[in-house]
């Protein structure tokens, strides 16, 4: 029997010591018990990011890109393009999530029966430190997306999910957010599709800071909107 194959879409948009940021992924993925490939995927990065990560020759990294920046979203869809594995997932480029912890999230998956798994900073078992304000703003944007999109997660932005490829595919072409809120209208359509989806155990190493970004917050509800007219006016997501 041939060896599962999870392929792992990582978006980068003017990351600081690109090189580094890659180098320790492997070094983190090379820890789970799975055969993996790592789709690097260049967000129009305005520095040299792609020529630096493309100097990396390892034979289970990919590194693709195009000129515009279009935000995380476009790049993730644009890197699925590239999966071949039996599951799919996708982590940031940073180095606040170590994306070894999808050898739990396969484990869930494959104890639950799971389509979907998520990592949540509202898990019990979650370890992530974020200011009151933040968490109150969360709590409200996620209650809400719950009662309008009857999605019932609790957390729908963390930056590392994990998909079977199967389910994957067929929410991908759907997908028409590009940057803020791309986490969400996937779900939406996950939900649609009756995907099993099940919230992970997250470990962060950022520290948030205590100002909000409100320029990002606008863009977020206005990205929500969109979906909500996508969804309920149009019933895009039907089709």
């Amino acid at each position: 029997m041939a060896k599962k194959l999870l392929s792992i879409i990582m978006p980068m948009y003017n990351s600081r010591d690109i090189t580094t940021n890659i180098k320790e992924a492997i070094r983190r993925l090379n820890t789970i018990k799975i055969s993996y490939e790592l789709i690097v995927v260049d967000d129009g990065s305005t520095k040299n990011c792609f020529e630096e990560a493309k100097k990396i020759k390892i034979k289970n990294v990919k590194v693709v890109g195009y000129k515009q920046n279009k935000g995380k979203g476009n790049a993730i869809k644009y890197g699925s393009g590239f999966v071949s594995g039996e599951y799919a997932a996708f982590v940031d480029s940073g180095r606040d999530i170590d994306p070894s912890q999808l050898s739990n999230f396969l484990k869930i998956m494959d104890d639950t029966g799971a389509d979907i798994v998520i990592g949540s900073k509202r898990h019990r078992d979650s370890d992530v430190h974020y200011p009151l304000l933040r968490i109150f703003m969360s709590r409200i944007y996620q209650t809400a997306n719950k009662i309008i999109f009857s999605l019932n997660v609790r957390d729908t932005q963390v930056g590392l999910k994990l998909f079977k490829s199967r389910i994957f595919n067929l929410i991908m072409p759907k997908v028409a957010v590009k940057k803020f809120a791309f986490d969400l209208e996937l779900l939406v359509i996950a939900n649609k599709l009756d995907a099993k989806i099940v919230e992970a155990p997250i470990k962060i190493r950022y520290r948030f800071g205590s100002s909000v970004n409100m320029k990002a917050v606008f863009w977020i509800l206005w990205d929500t909107a969109a979906i909500f007219y996508r969804d309920k006016i149009l019933h895009y997501y039907d089709k």
